[in-house]
């Protein structure tokens, strides 16, 4: 599968926009959700073996995990399960419909296998997303693995609301999913990353929590770029606002060296880097809070994931689950059951029992 999706499928896909090709994927993926028919052909293509962890109380069926970003209108809930992964994190979402930065806003760095983005939260608002998830449910298509939703804050809304913004999006969509991860670390909205201030991160989760009444499992999302001091002061935050885990880590605005010029004319482009690129540094990040929560913290690990060793990386680093979507751009549609496949061979070569028990063990 992944030979031929390199050698075939994605040159065809390459040869167009970045965001058209995204865009003309997950078109198809959206027309084989509403068809049981293609739907069971993608799972008997992609199916991924059984490697179970419970996390938050929710049952996975593996640990690899679909990132935000890729799903942002809830299109293709169904086919995320059947192309092998885990679970899935929609989004991210908004409380306010808009339409995100102008166009082009996404562009590929071949050589080093990142991309380059500032699509700024386009979706659909989180109203709309709601009626999506509903009407998946009541179709009988929902998925059996757990569904997440990424949460943004609307680009119209101002700093000092976001609180509010953050809280409404939640109370739309708090009955339709099994967690939610508060991204306050994107690059592309302006001033968005300011809300990884302690104080004003403090303020999004009281609000939500005062509208959990079921304790649905609240995550937040970090950058890369974050130092480390930084991180410890929202780590202050896990146990008087019940943050359920972290998630490590989103795009960053840092930029690699590189020979290949039409890299470096990638990287002039304004926006979050992904990728290869940040594997080492998302890796850093996640092993950085595993030792600072002793273990005691779960943490969901994203940034550069594109075969099983990039992924058992962060697993012993400290990640109980992780999550890939430039890879899936990169290695195609079998990337996930690929990765469960080898992670399953590791473990059985280190004689363990079972995920948990790799989960932090180079610290």
């Amino acid at each position: 599968m992944g030979r031929a999706y390199r050698q075939l499928i994605r040159p065809v896909l390459f040869a167009q926009d970045a965001e058209a090709a995204h865009n003309f994927a997950l078109k198809q993926l959206a027309r084989a959700s509403r068809s049981p028919f293609l739907c069971g052909c993608l799972g008997r293509l992609c199916h991924a073996p059984a490697l179970p962890v419970e996390l938050f109380g929710l049952k996975f069926p593996n640990p690899v995990g679909l990132a935000a970003g890729m799903d942002k209108h809830a299109a293709a809930v169904p086919a995320w399960e059947k192309l092998g992964f885990g679970f899935s994190e929609l989004g991210g979402v908004t409380r306010h419909a808009q339409p995100g930065n102008p166009a082009p806003r996404m562009f590929r760095a071949v050589a080093d296998e990142a991309i380059v983005n500032r699509m700024g939260f386009n979706n659909s608002g989180a109203e709309t997303v709601a009626q999506k998830l509903a009407e998946w449910k009541q179709r009988g298509r929902w998925p059996a693995h757990p569904v997440g939703i990424n949460l943004g804050k609307s680009k119209v809304t101002p700093l000092e609301q976001a609180a509010e913004d953050y809280a409404e999006s939640f109370r739309l969509l708090r009955d339709l999913a099994d967690f939610f991860v508060v991204n306050v670390s994107s690059p592309n909205t302006p001033n968005l990353r300011q809300l990884q201030d302690k104080a004003a991160l403090d303020e999004i989760f009281a609000a939500l929590q005062s509208l959990n009444s079921v304790r649905k499992p609240i995550l937040v999302k970090v950058a890369p770029d974050l130092t480390f001091e930084a991180l410890d002061e929202i780590l202050e935050l896990v146990g008087p606002r019940r943050i359920a885990g972290i998630v490590a880590t989103n795009t960053t605005i840092a930029r690699p060296q590189t020979r290949d010029a039409a890299a470096q004319k990638i990287y002039a482009e304004t926006g979050g880097l992904s990728g290869r690129p940040l594997r080492s540094r998302s890796t850093e990040v996640i092993r950085h809070l595993h030792r600072q929560t002793q273990g005691r913290l779960p943490i969901i690990g994203v940034g550069g994931i594109f075969t099983a060793e990039d992924a058992w990386e962060k697993i012993i680093a400290g990640a109980s689950l992780v999550q890939i979507y430039t890879g899936l751009v990169y290695e195609g549609p079998g990337l996930a059951s690929q990765i469960v496949a080898g992670l399953r061979q590791k473990m059985e070569a280190a004689g363990l029992p079972d995920l948990k028990a790799a989960v932090g063990s180079a610290n």
